[in-house]
């Protein structure tokens, strides 16, 4: 039986590490999985301008992985415990091959896809990256890697030589989920990203929310000192879009316009030629 209170607090917490410890695997288990069978995938979301909501600045690329049972599992459930692990390196390395694949399908697809600022550093990324780009130029003016706010602060000086290298093989850089890292504005300054996607913490039900209101211009005005493009993730309603619209906010992105899909239009219309 416990004997204080720190014993009673250490009993409480274990069950607690234990079922984190046993989710964390799980998880891993079935990543590992997934790879091993080739049973990982991009599903496509399109990102559209803001003042004209119809027409798709460029499409995300966003990774997914296929449980046991087929079910298609997606970056959320678990990017984050991968993200430090070797499958957190091989799902980069599979999502920009992938990415790189449907550019060259695709003559006129722009297509941002994800990194770790981990993956810099880990050859077989980067030489996938090179050898693409070397092989066809036009592939890099079409591309965009998005790097999320926290990862690029876990190794900044890095991120910013990285960036300067391959943009001049004409790639863009969006910085992801701004808004929910600690960025450090002399740092910000030096990465020079392109394109300033802002997190949805700050998006979703903006329309009614004088305080993300702020925020949001206080970022879009921050962007655009920098000459950075804004979008605006995880818009979910038109009142929403309609608020950011006339913000001056650059694009959208959300479920609002579509869910991301492993089958987009343009392999849908090519599947239509082949029949």
């Amino acid at each position: 039986m416990p004997s204080n209170k720190a014993d009673i607090s250490s009993d409480m917490r274990n069950p607690l590490m234990n079922a984190v410890a046993k989710r964390d695997a799980n998880t891993l288990s079935m990543v590992k999985r997934a790879i091993e069978h080739r049973q990982v995938m991009l599903a496509f979301q399109p990102v559209v301008q803001a003042q004209a909501q119809t027409h798709v600045a460029f499409y995300e690329g966003l990774i997914r992985v296929l449980d046991e049972t087929g079910r298609i599992i997606p970056a959320k459930d678990f990017i984050e415990t991968v993200e430090e692990t070797e499958y957190g390196r091989k799902l980069d390395c599979i999502a920009l091959e992938k990415g790189l694949n449907e550019l060259a399908r695709v003559p006129d697809l722009r297509l941002s896809i994800n990194m770790s600022a981990r993956s810099i550093g880990y050859k077989k990324w980067t030489r996938i990256l090179n050898r693409r780009l070397q092989a066809d130029a036009t592939l890099g003016e079409r591309l965009i890697l998005e790097i999320t706010e926290t990862s690029a602060m876990t190794v900044p000086e890095l991120v910013c030589t990285f960036i300067e290298d391959v943009r001049a093989k004409g790639v863009s850089f969006a910085i992801d989920d701004f808004g929910a890292g600690y960025t450090a504005l002399r740092h910000f300054k030096e990465f020079s990203f392109d394109i300033l996607k802002i997190d949805g913490s700050f998006i979703t039900d903006i329309a009614q929310d004088p305080d993300n209101q702020v925020l949001v211009r206080a970022m879009a005005s921050i962007a655009e000192q920098f000459d950075m493009f804004t979008v605006a993730e995880k818009v979910e309603r038109a009142e929403d879009a309609a608020c950011l619209a006339s913000m001056g906010i650059d694009c959208l992105q959300g479920f609002y316009f579509a869910a991301p899909t492993v089958q987009p239009h343009w392999r849908m219309s090519q599947d239509k030629r082949r029949a």
